[in-house]
Protein backbone atom coordinates (compact mmCIF):
# COMPACT_ATOMS: atom_id res chain seq x y z
CA UNK A 1 0.00 0.00 0.00
CA UNK A 2 1.41 3.37 -1.01
CA UNK A 3 2.30 5.76 1.77
CA UNK A 4 0.28 8.95 2.14
CA UNK A 5 3.66 10.69 2.37
CA UNK A 6 5.58 9.93 -0.83
CA UNK A 7 8.52 11.97 0.50
CA UNK A 8 10.01 12.02 4.00
CA UNK A 9 13.27 13.83 4.75
CA UNK A 10 14.82 13.09 8.16
CA UNK A 11 17.89 14.65 9.79
CA UNK A 12 19.46 15.63 6.48
CA UNK A 13 22.85 17.35 6.75
CA UNK A 14 25.58 18.10 4.25
CA UNK A 15 28.78 20.16 4.20
CA UNK A 16 31.17 21.18 1.45
CA UNK A 17 34.58 21.75 2.95
CA UNK A 18 34.11 23.84 6.06
CA UNK A 19 30.74 25.22 4.96
CA UNK A 20 27.72 23.41 6.32
CA UNK A 21 24.95 23.86 3.77
CA UNK A 22 22.13 21.94 5.47
CA UNK A 23 21.81 21.07 9.15
CA UNK A 24 19.41 18.40 10.41
CA UNK A 25 16.61 19.18 7.93
CA UNK A 26 13.43 17.14 8.44
CA UNK A 27 9.96 17.32 6.87
CA UNK A 28 7.27 15.26 5.13
CA UNK A 29 5.26 16.02 2.01
CA UNK A 30 1.76 14.63 1.59
CA UNK A 31 0.49 13.10 -1.63
CA UNK A 32 -0.71 15.81 -4.00
CA UNK A 33 0.82 18.58 -1.88
CA UNK A 34 3.01 21.38 -3.22
CA UNK A 35 5.89 22.39 -0.97
CA UNK A 36 7.41 25.73 -1.98
CA UNK A 37 11.07 26.14 -1.01
CA UNK A 38 12.11 29.72 -0.25
CA UNK A 39 15.37 31.22 0.94
CA UNK A 40 18.11 33.62 -0.06
CA UNK A 41 20.73 32.58 -2.60
CA UNK A 42 23.04 29.97 -1.10
CA UNK A 43 20.58 28.82 1.57
CA UNK A 44 20.59 25.24 0.26
CA UNK A 45 17.38 25.01 -1.77
CA UNK A 46 18.88 23.49 -4.92
CA UNK A 47 21.20 21.13 -3.05
CA UNK A 48 18.16 19.90 -1.11
CA UNK A 49 16.49 18.94 -4.39
CA UNK A 50 19.66 17.14 -5.52
CA UNK A 51 19.78 15.20 -2.25
CA UNK A 52 16.15 14.17 -2.67
CA UNK A 53 16.85 13.06 -6.25
CA UNK A 54 19.84 11.02 -5.11
CA UNK A 55 22.22 13.09 -7.25
CA UNK A 56 24.24 13.97 -4.12
CA UNK A 57 24.78 11.92 -0.95
CA UNK A 58 24.27 13.60 2.44
CA UNK A 59 26.78 13.43 5.28
CA UNK A 60 23.96 12.01 7.40
CA UNK A 61 20.20 11.68 7.34
CA UNK A 62 17.57 9.84 5.33
CA UNK A 63 15.45 10.46 2.23
CA UNK A 64 12.45 8.16 1.99
CA UNK A 65 10.71 7.88 -1.37
CA UNK A 66 7.44 5.96 -1.03
CA UNK A 67 8.70 4.70 2.33
CA UNK A 68 12.10 3.46 1.11
CA UNK A 69 15.37 5.12 2.13
CA UNK A 70 17.36 5.95 -1.01
CA UNK A 71 20.48 7.32 0.74
CA UNK A 72 22.36 3.98 1.01
CA UNK A 73 21.53 2.92 -2.55
CA UNK A 74 23.99 2.67 -5.43
CA UNK A 75 23.37 4.46 -8.72
CA UNK A 76 21.90 1.31 -10.30
CA UNK A 77 19.70 0.69 -7.26
CA UNK A 78 18.38 4.24 -7.50
CA UNK A 79 16.98 3.78 -11.01
CA UNK A 80 13.61 2.27 -9.96
CA UNK A 81 13.09 5.12 -7.49
CA UNK A 82 13.95 7.76 -10.06
CA UNK A 83 11.01 6.51 -12.10
CA UNK A 84 8.82 7.96 -9.33
CA UNK A 85 10.50 11.35 -9.80
CA UNK A 86 10.63 14.02 -12.46
CA UNK A 87 13.22 16.80 -12.27
CA UNK A 88 13.01 20.16 -14.05
CA UNK A 89 16.14 22.27 -13.83
CA UNK A 90 16.24 26.04 -14.21
CA UNK A 91 17.80 26.01 -17.68
CA UNK A 92 15.92 22.96 -18.93
CA UNK A 93 19.16 20.92 -19.17
CA UNK A 94 18.26 19.46 -22.55
CA UNK A 95 20.80 17.53 -24.63
CA UNK A 96 21.74 20.04 -27.34
CA UNK A 97 22.80 17.31 -29.77
CA UNK A 98 19.44 15.51 -29.58
CA UNK A 99 16.13 16.49 -31.14
CA UNK A 100 13.09 17.26 -29.00
CA UNK A 101 11.80 13.75 -29.74
CA UNK A 102 15.04 12.12 -28.57
CA UNK A 103 15.29 14.35 -25.50
CA UNK A 104 11.80 13.40 -24.35
CA UNK A 105 12.32 9.72 -25.20
CA UNK A 106 15.72 9.55 -23.49
CA UNK A 107 14.73 7.92 -20.19
CA UNK A 108 12.53 5.33 -21.95
CA UNK A 109 15.43 4.35 -24.20
CA UNK A 110 17.72 4.15 -21.16
CA UNK A 111 15.19 1.81 -19.55
CA UNK A 112 15.43 -0.51 -22.56
CA UNK A 113 12.45 0.46 -24.70
CA UNK A 114 13.36 -0.18 -28.35
CA UNK A 115 9.99 -0.15 -30.12
CA UNK A 116 9.99 3.08 -32.13
CA UNK A 117 6.18 3.14 -32.36
CA UNK A 118 5.92 2.91 -28.56
CA UNK A 119 8.53 5.63 -28.14
CA UNK A 120 6.87 7.90 -30.69
CA UNK A 121 3.44 7.47 -29.10
CA UNK A 122 4.75 8.21 -25.60
CA UNK A 123 6.71 11.26 -26.77
CA UNK A 124 3.75 12.70 -28.67
CA UNK A 125 1.47 12.19 -25.66
CA UNK A 126 3.87 14.07 -23.38
CA UNK A 127 4.43 16.87 -25.89
CA UNK A 128 0.67 17.16 -26.31
CA UNK A 129 0.34 17.52 -22.53
CA UNK A 130 2.69 20.53 -22.63
CA UNK A 131 1.06 21.76 -25.87
CA UNK A 132 4.24 21.48 -27.93
CA UNK A 133 3.70 18.50 -30.23
CA UNK A 134 4.57 20.56 -33.30
CA UNK A 135 8.16 20.92 -32.00
CA UNK A 136 8.88 17.18 -32.02
CA UNK A 137 11.45 17.40 -34.83
CA UNK A 138 13.21 20.58 -33.70
CA UNK A 139 16.60 20.87 -32.04
CA UNK A 140 16.95 22.63 -28.66
CA UNK A 141 18.80 25.55 -30.30
CA UNK A 142 15.64 26.28 -32.32
CA UNK A 143 13.49 26.66 -29.19
CA UNK A 144 12.73 29.70 -27.07
CA UNK A 145 13.49 29.60 -23.35
CA UNK A 146 9.87 28.87 -22.50
CA UNK A 147 9.66 26.06 -25.06
CA UNK A 148 12.83 24.50 -23.63
CA UNK A 149 11.25 24.48 -20.17
CA UNK A 150 8.10 22.86 -21.53
CA UNK A 151 10.15 20.18 -23.31
CA UNK A 152 12.05 19.55 -20.07
CA UNK A 153 8.70 19.05 -18.29
CA UNK A 154 7.60 16.62 -21.02
CA UNK A 155 10.86 14.70 -20.57
CA UNK A 156 10.43 14.69 -16.79
CA UNK A 157 6.89 13.28 -16.84
CA UNK A 158 7.27 10.55 -19.47
CA UNK A 159 7.62 7.92 -16.73
CA UNK A 160 4.48 9.33 -15.06
CA UNK A 161 6.20 10.28 -11.79
CA UNK A 162 4.33 10.73 -8.52
CA UNK A 163 6.89 13.33 -7.34
CA UNK A 164 8.10 16.39 -9.28
CA UNK A 165 11.12 18.49 -8.32
CA UNK A 166 11.24 21.97 -9.88
CA UNK A 167 14.36 24.12 -9.56
CA UNK A 168 13.33 27.70 -10.43
CA UNK A 169 11.32 26.62 -13.51
CA UNK A 170 10.19 30.17 -14.38
CA UNK A 171 13.47 32.01 -13.71
CA UNK A 172 14.42 34.34 -16.54
CA UNK A 173 11.12 33.97 -18.38
CA UNK A 174 8.74 36.75 -19.31
CA UNK A 175 5.46 36.88 -17.33
CA UNK A 176 3.32 35.31 -20.06
CA UNK A 177 5.69 32.37 -20.55
CA UNK A 178 6.11 31.96 -16.78
CA UNK A 179 2.31 31.75 -16.48
CA UNK A 180 2.29 28.94 -19.07
CA UNK A 181 4.79 26.97 -16.96
CA UNK A 182 2.69 27.55 -13.83
CA UNK A 183 -0.36 26.20 -15.64
CA UNK A 184 1.58 23.02 -16.47
CA UNK A 185 2.70 22.62 -12.84
CA UNK A 186 -0.89 23.01 -11.65
CA UNK A 187 -2.15 20.67 -14.39
CA UNK A 188 0.17 17.90 -13.19
CA UNK A 189 -0.84 18.53 -9.59
CA UNK A 190 -4.60 18.68 -10.14
CA UNK A 191 -5.08 16.20 -12.99
CA UNK A 192 -2.53 13.55 -11.99
CA UNK A 193 -2.30 14.19 -8.21
CA UNK A 194 1.45 14.76 -8.49
CA UNK A 195 3.36 15.82 -5.37
CA UNK A 196 5.64 18.80 -6.01
CA UNK A 197 8.67 20.52 -4.51
CA UNK A 198 9.09 23.94 -6.05
CA UNK A 199 12.19 26.10 -5.62
CA UNK A 200 11.37 29.65 -6.67
CA UNK A 201 12.39 33.25 -6.21
CA UNK A 202 9.05 34.36 -7.69
CA UNK A 203 6.61 34.42 -4.79
CA UNK A 204 3.85 35.46 -7.21
CA UNK A 205 4.15 32.05 -8.89
CA UNK A 206 3.80 30.25 -5.57
CA UNK A 207 0.80 32.34 -4.52
CA UNK A 208 -0.89 31.71 -7.86
CA UNK A 209 -0.45 27.95 -7.44
CA UNK A 210 -1.74 28.23 -3.87
CA UNK A 211 -4.90 30.15 -4.84
CA UNK A 212 -5.79 28.46 -8.14
CA UNK A 213 -6.76 25.10 -9.55
CA UNK A 214 -6.48 23.76 -13.09
CA UNK A 215 -9.75 23.44 -14.99
CA UNK A 216 -9.59 20.75 -17.71
CA UNK A 217 -12.74 22.22 -19.28
CA UNK A 218 -11.26 25.71 -19.57
CA UNK A 219 -7.63 24.46 -19.90
CA UNK A 220 -6.66 27.29 -17.59
CA UNK A 221 -6.13 28.21 -13.96
CA UNK A 222 -9.27 29.31 -12.13
CA UNK A 223 -9.65 30.62 -8.56
CA UNK A 224 -9.95 27.95 -5.90
CA UNK A 225 -13.34 27.86 -4.19
CA UNK A 226 -13.31 29.56 -0.77
CA UNK A 227 -15.75 26.98 0.63
CA UNK A 228 -13.83 24.08 -0.88
CA UNK A 229 -16.90 22.56 -2.54
CA UNK A 230 -16.63 23.01 -6.30
CA UNK A 231 -12.93 23.79 -6.74
CA UNK A 232 -11.18 23.03 -3.43
CA UNK A 233 -7.93 24.82 -2.77
CA UNK A 234 -4.79 22.71 -3.30
CA UNK A 235 -2.58 21.70 -0.39
CA UNK A 236 0.32 24.15 -0.42
CA UNK A 237 2.92 24.83 2.24
CA UNK A 238 5.97 27.03 2.33
CA UNK A 239 9.38 25.97 3.69
CA UNK A 240 11.92 28.72 4.34
CA UNK A 241 15.59 27.79 4.70
CA UNK A 242 17.92 30.05 6.66
CA UNK A 243 21.57 29.31 7.41
CA UNK A 244 21.03 25.65 6.56
CA UNK A 245 18.08 25.18 8.92
CA UNK A 246 14.33 25.18 8.46
CA UNK A 247 13.33 28.63 9.65
CA UNK A 248 9.63 28.11 8.90
CA UNK A 249 7.27 25.53 7.44
CA UNK A 250 3.54 26.07 7.08
CA UNK A 251 0.79 27.71 5.02
CA UNK A 252 1.01 31.21 3.60
CA UNK A 253 -1.57 32.31 6.18
CA UNK A 254 0.62 30.98 8.99
CA UNK A 255 3.67 32.65 7.47
CA UNK A 256 1.93 36.01 7.27
CA UNK A 257 0.64 35.68 10.84
CA UNK A 258 4.15 35.26 12.30
CA UNK A 259 5.04 38.91 11.86
CA UNK A 260 8.65 37.73 11.43
CA UNK A 261 10.46 40.41 9.37
CA UNK A 262 12.76 37.79 7.83
CA UNK A 263 9.80 35.77 6.58
CA UNK A 264 7.76 38.75 5.43
CA UNK A 265 10.57 39.85 3.10
CA UNK A 266 9.72 36.86 0.90
CA UNK A 267 6.08 37.85 0.46
CA UNK A 268 6.35 41.64 0.33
Amino acid sequence: MASNHPLTVSGLSISFGEKQVLKDVSFQVARGETLVLLGVTGSGKSILLKLIAGLVKPDRGNVLIEGEDIVPLSESQLLPFRKHMGIVFQEGALFDSLSVRENVAYSLREAGEEDEDVLDGAVREMLSFVELEEAIGKMPAELSGGMRRRVSIARAIINRPSLMLYDSPTAGLDPVTAHTINILIAKLRDVQDVTSLLVTQRIQDALMLDNSVYSPDQQALIPASPNGNTHPAPITRFLVLRDGNIHFIGTIQQLMATGDPYLLRFVS
